[in-house]
Protein backbone atom coordinates (compact mmCIF):
# COMPACT_ATOMS: atom_id res chain seq x y z
CA UNK A 1 0.00 0.00 0.00
CA UNK A 2 1.35 3.42 -0.95
CA UNK A 3 0.54 6.90 0.29
CA UNK A 4 -0.94 7.66 -3.14
CA UNK A 5 -3.33 4.70 -2.87
CA UNK A 6 -4.51 5.90 0.53
CA UNK A 7 -4.93 9.42 -0.83
CA UNK A 8 -6.87 8.16 -3.85
CA UNK A 9 -9.48 6.59 -1.55
CA UNK A 10 -10.57 10.11 -0.56
CA UNK A 11 -11.59 10.92 -4.14
CA UNK A 12 -15.11 10.23 -5.33
CA UNK A 13 -15.49 7.40 -7.86
CA UNK A 14 -14.54 8.69 -11.32
CA UNK A 15 -17.24 8.53 -13.99
CA UNK A 16 -19.60 6.31 -11.97
CA UNK A 17 -22.49 4.66 -13.82
CA UNK A 18 -25.96 6.19 -13.35
CA UNK A 19 -27.44 5.19 -10.01
CA UNK A 20 -30.82 3.47 -10.17
CA UNK A 21 -33.64 3.98 -7.70
CA UNK A 22 -33.25 2.06 -4.44
CA UNK A 23 -35.02 -1.31 -4.58
CA UNK A 24 -38.22 -1.22 -2.58
CA UNK A 25 -39.54 -4.03 -0.41
CA UNK A 26 -41.93 -6.07 -2.54
CA UNK A 27 -40.23 -5.19 -5.82
CA UNK A 28 -38.22 -7.45 -8.10
CA UNK A 29 -34.51 -7.50 -7.28
CA UNK A 30 -32.28 -5.81 -9.87
CA UNK A 31 -30.93 -8.19 -12.50
CA UNK A 32 -27.28 -7.63 -13.36
CA UNK A 33 -24.87 -9.94 -15.24
CA UNK A 34 -22.20 -9.61 -12.54
CA UNK A 35 -24.52 -10.59 -9.69
CA UNK A 36 -26.55 -13.69 -10.43
CA UNK A 37 -28.84 -14.97 -7.68
CA UNK A 38 -29.49 -18.69 -7.40
CA UNK A 39 -33.13 -19.38 -8.41
CA UNK A 40 -35.22 -20.61 -5.51
CA UNK A 41 -32.60 -19.61 -2.91
CA UNK A 42 -33.15 -16.89 -0.33
CA UNK A 43 -30.21 -14.50 -0.37
CA UNK A 44 -28.73 -11.81 1.87
CA UNK A 45 -26.61 -9.32 -0.08
CA UNK A 46 -24.27 -6.86 1.62
CA UNK A 47 -22.56 -4.07 -0.31
CA UNK A 48 -19.43 -3.11 1.61
CA UNK A 49 -17.65 0.18 2.02
CA UNK A 50 -14.03 0.19 0.81
CA UNK A 51 -11.70 -2.59 1.93
CA UNK A 52 -9.80 -1.22 4.92
CA UNK A 53 -12.84 0.51 6.42
CA UNK A 54 -13.52 -0.74 9.97
CA UNK A 55 -17.27 -0.67 9.35
CA UNK A 56 -16.83 -2.86 6.26
CA UNK A 57 -14.77 -5.26 8.38
CA UNK A 58 -17.38 -5.40 11.16
CA UNK A 59 -20.15 -5.95 8.60
CA UNK A 60 -18.25 -8.74 6.86
CA UNK A 61 -17.35 -10.51 10.11
CA UNK A 62 -21.01 -10.38 11.14
CA UNK A 63 -22.09 -11.66 7.73
CA UNK A 64 -19.64 -14.55 7.95
CA UNK A 65 -20.95 -15.62 11.36
CA UNK A 66 -24.60 -15.40 10.35
CA UNK A 67 -23.86 -17.39 7.18
CA UNK A 68 -22.31 -20.16 9.26
CA UNK A 69 -25.54 -20.45 11.25
CA UNK A 70 -27.94 -20.14 8.29
CA UNK A 71 -26.90 -22.86 5.87
CA UNK A 72 -30.21 -22.79 3.96
CA UNK A 73 -29.60 -19.18 2.84
CA UNK A 74 -27.08 -17.73 0.41
CA UNK A 75 -24.93 -14.78 1.46
CA UNK A 76 -23.09 -12.41 -0.85
CA UNK A 77 -20.61 -9.67 0.05
CA UNK A 78 -19.95 -7.17 -2.74
CA UNK A 79 -16.69 -5.21 -2.73
CA UNK A 80 -15.91 -2.19 -4.89
CA UNK A 81 -12.18 -2.42 -4.19
CA UNK A 82 -10.34 -4.26 -6.95
CA UNK A 83 -9.81 -8.03 -6.81
CA UNK A 84 -6.20 -7.94 -5.59
CA UNK A 85 -7.01 -5.44 -2.84
CA UNK A 86 -10.15 -7.33 -1.83
CA UNK A 87 -8.25 -10.61 -1.55
CA UNK A 88 -5.44 -8.97 0.44
CA UNK A 89 -8.00 -7.46 2.80
CA UNK A 90 -9.78 -10.78 3.27
CA UNK A 91 -6.47 -12.44 4.17
CA UNK A 92 -5.82 -9.78 6.79
CA UNK A 93 -9.07 -10.38 8.69
CA UNK A 94 -9.41 -12.50 11.83
CA UNK A 95 -9.95 -16.21 11.04
CA UNK A 96 -9.20 -15.59 7.37
CA UNK A 97 -10.33 -18.42 5.13
CA UNK A 98 -13.12 -19.58 7.43
CA UNK A 99 -15.91 -18.43 5.10
CA UNK A 100 -18.64 -21.08 4.74
CA UNK A 101 -19.64 -22.41 1.33
CA UNK A 102 -22.88 -20.42 1.33
CA UNK A 103 -20.95 -17.11 1.47
CA UNK A 104 -19.33 -15.72 -1.66
CA UNK A 105 -17.51 -12.48 -2.41
CA UNK A 106 -18.22 -10.56 -5.62
CA UNK A 107 -15.81 -7.86 -6.83
CA UNK A 108 -17.46 -4.85 -8.46
CA UNK A 109 -14.63 -2.36 -8.95
CA UNK A 110 -16.59 -0.61 -11.72
CA UNK A 111 -19.45 -0.12 -9.17
CA UNK A 112 -21.98 -1.31 -11.75
CA UNK A 113 -23.76 -3.60 -9.29
CA UNK A 114 -23.75 -0.91 -6.59
CA UNK A 115 -25.38 1.53 -9.02
CA UNK A 116 -27.98 -1.03 -10.12
CA UNK A 117 -28.97 -1.50 -6.47
CA UNK A 118 -29.33 2.24 -5.88
CA UNK A 119 -26.04 2.81 -4.06
CA UNK A 120 -24.17 5.88 -5.27
CA UNK A 121 -21.78 8.49 -3.93
CA UNK A 122 -22.18 9.59 -0.32
CA UNK A 123 -22.49 13.13 0.96
CA UNK A 124 -19.92 14.79 3.23
CA UNK A 125 -22.25 14.40 6.22
CA UNK A 126 -22.77 10.70 5.46
CA UNK A 127 -19.04 9.96 5.40
CA UNK A 128 -17.55 12.37 7.91
CA UNK A 129 -20.30 13.05 10.44
CA UNK A 130 -19.14 13.44 14.09
CA UNK A 131 -21.15 10.31 14.96
CA UNK A 132 -19.27 8.27 12.36
CA UNK A 133 -15.91 9.55 13.63
CA UNK A 134 -16.86 8.63 17.18
CA UNK A 135 -18.00 5.20 16.01
CA UNK A 136 -14.57 4.57 14.45
CA UNK A 137 -12.91 5.19 17.81
CA UNK A 138 -15.53 3.19 19.73
CA UNK A 139 -15.27 0.17 17.40
CA UNK A 140 -11.51 0.19 17.75
CA UNK A 141 -11.55 0.51 21.53
CA UNK A 142 -14.26 -2.07 22.19
CA UNK A 143 -13.58 -4.66 19.46
CA UNK A 144 -10.08 -3.92 18.22
CA UNK A 145 -11.31 -3.16 14.71
CA UNK A 146 -9.36 -0.19 13.33
CA UNK A 147 -8.70 1.21 9.89
CA UNK A 148 -6.58 -1.04 7.69
CA UNK A 149 -4.59 0.10 4.64
CA UNK A 150 -6.85 1.11 1.74
CA UNK A 151 -5.30 -0.08 -1.52
CA UNK A 152 -8.30 0.70 -3.74
CA UNK A 153 -11.90 1.83 -3.54
CA UNK A 154 -13.51 5.08 -2.47
CA UNK A 155 -14.51 6.23 1.00
CA UNK A 156 -17.43 8.05 -0.64
CA UNK A 157 -19.14 4.95 -1.99
CA UNK A 158 -22.28 4.13 -0.03
CA UNK A 159 -23.02 0.68 1.39
CA UNK A 160 -26.25 -1.23 1.93
CA UNK A 161 -27.82 -4.61 2.62
CA UNK A 162 -30.79 -6.41 1.07
CA UNK A 163 -32.69 -9.66 1.61
CA UNK A 164 -34.20 -11.38 -1.42
CA UNK A 165 -36.57 -14.35 -1.32
CA UNK A 166 -36.48 -17.43 -3.55
CA UNK A 167 -38.68 -15.72 -6.14
CA UNK A 168 -36.26 -12.82 -6.51
CA UNK A 169 -38.42 -10.36 -4.54
CA UNK A 170 -36.78 -7.86 -2.19
CA UNK A 171 -38.04 -8.51 1.35
CA UNK A 172 -35.69 -6.24 3.32
CA UNK A 173 -33.87 -3.10 2.25
CA UNK A 174 -31.33 -1.20 4.34
CA UNK A 175 -29.17 1.30 2.44
CA UNK A 176 -26.64 2.75 4.86
CA UNK A 177 -27.71 6.07 6.34
CA UNK A 178 -24.18 6.91 7.55
CA UNK A 179 -20.71 5.47 7.08
CA UNK A 180 -20.94 3.72 10.46
CA UNK A 181 -24.29 2.07 9.71
CA UNK A 182 -23.86 -1.64 10.50
CA UNK A 183 -26.77 -3.70 9.08
CA UNK A 184 -29.02 -5.80 11.31
CA UNK A 185 -28.39 -9.10 9.55
CA UNK A 186 -30.65 -11.05 11.89
CA UNK A 187 -33.53 -8.81 10.81
CA UNK A 188 -32.61 -9.46 7.18
CA UNK A 189 -32.73 -13.22 7.80
CA UNK A 190 -36.06 -12.95 9.62
CA UNK A 191 -37.59 -11.07 6.70
CA UNK A 192 -37.14 -14.00 4.30
CA UNK A 193 -37.92 -16.62 6.95
CA UNK A 194 -41.18 -14.86 7.82
CA UNK A 195 -42.12 -14.73 4.15
CA UNK A 196 -41.69 -18.51 3.96
CA UNK A 197 -43.92 -18.96 7.02
CA UNK A 198 -46.62 -16.72 5.52
CA UNK A 199 -46.60 -18.73 2.31
CA UNK A 200 -46.91 -21.98 4.26
CA UNK A 201 -50.12 -20.72 5.89
CA UNK A 202 -51.79 -19.88 2.59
Amino acid sequence: MTFQQELNSWWSPSAPPPTAELPQVGSKAPDTPKLQLEPGRKTIITFLRHCGCPFAEKTFLNLREVAKNQKSLDFIAVSHSDEASTNAWLRSLPQAGSEPENLRIVVDDKIEIYAAWGLGTASFAHTLSPWSMYSVWKLGRTEGIWNRPTESGSRWQTAGTYAVDGDGIVRWSAPAQRADDIPDLEAAVRSVENETKREAKL
